[in-house]
C-alpha cells in the first residue's frame, strides 16, 4: 500500500504539532510495511530531520510566498504524486497545498483522509481569510473525505457542524515515541545551566511551545506573577520559538520585576527538552485552543506533572487524575499553579499516572497501526 502524506510544514520549529504528527506517522507506517511519500514545502527541513526519514520518500516543493505558503509545484507533478498513491492524507488546514492536493484527488478519484488537527473551525488571526477559504474549498475538503480524523472526541463536533456524517469520523489521537526520551540525564545543575543561564538550579515551572496568542504564554506569565511572592524559590522557563509575543512577554516580566525569574530559552529539542521536563516542578500548557497537546505526552514520558487548560483536548487525562485542568483564564491558572506547587507529592503521583497512560494508550506505533487499518478499510470499500 502507498500513502501520500501532505503537510505544508514538516519541522517542529515552524510546523508544531501537525508537523510532528506527520513525521511520526510516516516513520511508523513505513516500519509496518506501508510505502510512504511526504509532500511538504522546503522550509526548515534540516539534515537531521531528513536523516530520520531516510526510508521515506520526501518531496519538498519550493515555497514562493511564506506569508501564505504558496508552493511552486506544477499540476502535472502534483497529479503524478496523487496518482501514484493508494490513499492520500491531508494534515492541517488553511493551506494552498492542501487545497491543490484535494482538487487533484477529486479529479483523479483518489480517496483521502483529512486531519485538520483542531483547525477546522476559524480561530485566531486572519478570520476573514479563513472563512473565505472554508467557503471556497475547506468545507468541501471535509465533506468529501473518505474519513475525517479527529484527534480527540471533542473534535468530532467540528466535523459534524460541517455536515460530515458521524460514521465517517474516526478518532486517532496523538502519540509519542518513548525511545526519543530515553536520554542519559546529566546532573540537575548542568542541565539547568544549559536550559537558562540564570536558573542556577532553582525549581521552575516550564512552558514548552510557540510564543504566540493561541498558546497562551501571556496568560501563564500573568498567573506566575500573581503567585511569585508566595513561591519565591520558583522560576518560570518559557522554551519555544517567538511567535510574535517575545518582546511583549519580556516587557511584562520587567514590569512585574521578575526579569531575573522569567527565562526565555528559545526552541529546545532532543536531550535538552527531555532534561527540561525531567527537572521541572510542573509543565504548564495555557493554550487558548489546541486539538491535543503532544507536549503533555512528552511530560508523561519524562515523569513531569502537568497543568493544562480545558481547551487542550485533554479532558480524559484530567479525569484519570493525570493532571490539573483549569479554564482558559489568568485567574484559573493562578489557582492551578498554586494547587500544583502546594502539593508536590500529589503531583509526583499524578505524573506517575500520566506515565502509565502514555505508555498504554499513546504510542505512535499504535496510532500508525490504526491509520494502516483505516486505509485498508477504505480500499476494501472502494473495491
Amino acid at each position: 500500500m502507498k500513502v501520500l502524506l501532505v503537510n505544508h510544514l514538516l519541522d517542529t520549529v515552524t510546523g508544531g504539532g501537525t508537523a510532528e504528527r506527520t513525521f511520526q506517522i510516516a516513520r511508523f507506517l513505513q516500519r509496518q510495511g506501508v510505502q510512504c511519500t511526504i509532500l511538504t514545502l522546503d522550509i526548515g527541513n534540516t539534515a537531521d530531520r531528513q536523516q530520520e526519514l531516510a526510508d521515506v520518500r520526501m518531496v519538498a516543493a519550493p515555497c514562493i510566498n511564506q506569508r501564505f505558503f504558496i508552493p511552486k509545484l506544477s499540476s502535472s507533478e502534483l497529479q503524478a504524486l496523487v496518482a501514484d498513491a493508494d490513499v492520500v492524507h491531508l494534515s492541517g488546514h488553511w493551506t494552498v497545498l492542501n487545497a491543490r492536493v484535494f482538487l487533484a484527488c477529486r479529479k483523479l478519484g483518489k480517496p483521502y483522509l483529512f486531519n485538520p488537527a483542531g483547525a477546522l473551525r476559524p480561530f485566531g488571526r486572519s478570520l476573514l481569510i479563513k472563512r473565505l477559504y472554508n467557503a471556497w474549498v475547506g468545507s468541501q475538503i471535509a465533506t468529501s473525505a473518505a474519513r475525517c480524523i479527529a484527534i480527540t472526541q471533542d473534535e468530532r463536533a467540528d466535523f459534524l457542524a460541517f455536515g460530515v456524517p458521524d460514521e465517517r469520523i474516526c478518532v486517532i489521537p496523538n502519540g509519542i515515541d518513548l525511545e526519543q526520551y530515553a536520554h542519559t540525564v546529566r546532573s540537575r545543575d548542568a542541565a539547568c545551566a544549559d536550559i537558562a543561564s540564570g536558573l542556577k538550579g532553582a525549581p521552575y515551572v516550564l512552558f514548552l511551545g510557540r510564543l504566540n496568542h493561541i498558546k497562551g504564554p501571556d496568560l501563564l506569565l500573568e498567573a506566575f506573577a500573581a503567585i511569585a511572592s508566595r513561591f519565591p524559590e520558583h522560576h518560570l522557563v518559557m522554551a519555544g520559538p517567538d511567535g510574535g509575543l517575545l518582546e511583549t512577554l519580556r516587557a511584562r516580566a520587567l514590569a512585574h520585576s521578575l526579569q531575573d525569574r522569567v527565562h526565555f530559552s528559545g526552541f529546545i529539542s532532543g536531550a535538552k527538552k527531555s532534561e527540561a521536563l525531567r527537572f521541572a516542578s510542573l509543565l504548564a500548557i495555557p493554550s487558548r485552543r489546541e486539538a491535543m497537546s503532544i507536549v503533555v505526552l512528552e511530560a508523561g514520558a519524562c515523569g513531569c506533572p502537568v497543568l493544562f487548560t480545558d481547551a487542550c483536548g485533554l479532558s480524559e487525562i484530567a479525569q484519570a487524575g493525570a493532571g490539573i485542568m483549569v479554564a482558559v483564564s489568568t485567574d484559573a491558572l493562578i489557582a492551578g499553579l498554586a494547587q500544583a506547587l502546594d502539593s508536590p507529592q500529589q503531583q509526583r503521583h499524578s505524573a506517575q499516572v500520566l506515565a502509565h497512560i502514555v505508555a498504554d494508550e499513546y504510542l505512535w506505533q499504535v496510532q500508525a497501526a490504526r491509520y494502516a487499518s483505516l486505509c485498508n478499510d477504505i480500499l476494501s470499500e472502494r473495491a
